[in-house]
């Protein structure tokens, strides 16, 4: 077996807070990513889901380099990412690329996309303007776009159309990895499918793994291979797609799954809704333990104890072989479960 293509294991980011001062000390520190670990296969897809603050963009903006992690590993094909310097950057650009949530937002608004789409050939290639064109018009038709709308600027496109065009900049280098950040959240339903639509085309055509950050459960199911749930800045559970669909282990997956609506309006009366009680604790202040020990339904006085003072980790799931989640309830069936077996034989 070849090594994943992305590997993060404990990674950590903390932003200061409350400095009074340029040399004064900060007040504490506001926990973002608080050890996050997982992997992503060549050509595969993973999605990162979780409300809103749960650290997802921030996960994904430390992998590509545009902010740099307080401690931890991102190892990609083999290369330590953390502590590169810019020089040992550059080569790497080419083979990472990402797609923003807002596209607008995104693409300079005085400039052409034809100029737009040939930046990174000019920077990071050696190709001639006239290969550099040729390139674009090849973007522009993968995408779905009219190659001869090559000339006009950004406010001319719809915002499904303009969120191609991120997607054929991300293109332009032939990278291997795409960051998608929440790429679909600013469109229309109706848009969302057909972006969605392209973004899978595009991985088969071109074999991109992706790193695809949603809050939608219904948008990762469609695109995704394999799903990380957040929670304040750890990962509650990871696991194939089909399986933690079918069978989610950790308390706040279920919740978030029972809050999908179902078109069948039968089933949507029959099945029991999960409505977490509480907010969503301060990531300056996280609770001790399992942080989502406060608004957890499931903890009982036999598991209260570890759950409000021992931090759970990512552990495998007695009858599975894809499927670890950070709860001591699942740890505590697992090894209730093993013994069980071991007395049965």
């Amino acid at each position: 077996m070849s090594e994943p293509l992305l590997v993060v294991r404990d990674l950590v980011k903390k932003f200061p807070y409350g400095s009074k001062g340029l040399f004064s000390k900060p007040e504490g520190h506001l926990h973002a990513v608080d050890g996050v670990s997982f992997e992503l296969e060549r050509g595969r897809s993973l999605g990162l889901v979780g409300e809103s603050g749960c650290g997802k963009s921030t996960t994904a903006r430390c992998v590509i380099g545009l902010q740099p992690a307080t401690s931890g590993s991102i190892r990609f094909d083999g290369v330590e990412l953390t502590g590169l310097r810019s020089e040992g950057w550059k080569p790497l650009r080419r083979r990472m690329q990402m797609i923003f949530q807002d596209p607008y937002a995104s693409l300079n608004p005085r400039m052409t996309v034809g100029s737009i789409l040939s930046e990174p050939l000019e920077l990071h290639t050696t190709k001639k303007p006239r290969d550099r064109r040729l390139k674009t018009l090849e973007l522009l038709d993968a995408v779905g776009l009219n190659p001869r709308h090559i000339n006009r600027y950004p406010h001319e496109f719809s915002g499904g159309q303009r969120q191609r065009v991120g997607i054929a900049r991300a293109l332009a280098l032939e990278p291997e990895l795409i960051i998608c950040d929440e790429p679909v959240s600013a469109l229309d339903v109706s848009i969302q499918s057909q972006v969605l639509n392209l973004l899978k085309d595009l991985q088969q055509r071109f074999d991109l793994a992706y790193l695809f950050i949603a809050h939608d459960l219904a948008v990762v199911r469609h695109l995704c291979d394999r799903i990380a749930v957040m929670y304040l800045g750890r990962v509650a559970e990871i696991a194939d797609r089909d399986e933690l669909y079918a069978r989610p282990q950790h308390p706040y997956t279920r919740a978030l799954l029972s809050a999908i609506p179902v078109p069948d309006p039968v089933l949507e009366r029959a099945r029991r809704r999960i409505v977490l009680t509480g907010d969503v604790p301060s990531p300056t202040h996280p609770p001790t333990g399992c942080t989502f020990h406060p608004r957890c339904q499931e903890m009982t006085k036999e598991v209260e104890l570890p759950c409000t003072t021992i931090v759970p980790h990512l552990e495998e799931v007695a009858d599975s072989t894809t499927c670890r989640t950070a709860c001591h309830l699942r740890a505590r069936e697992s090894a209730g479960t093993g013994a069980a077996a071991g007395t049965s034989r």
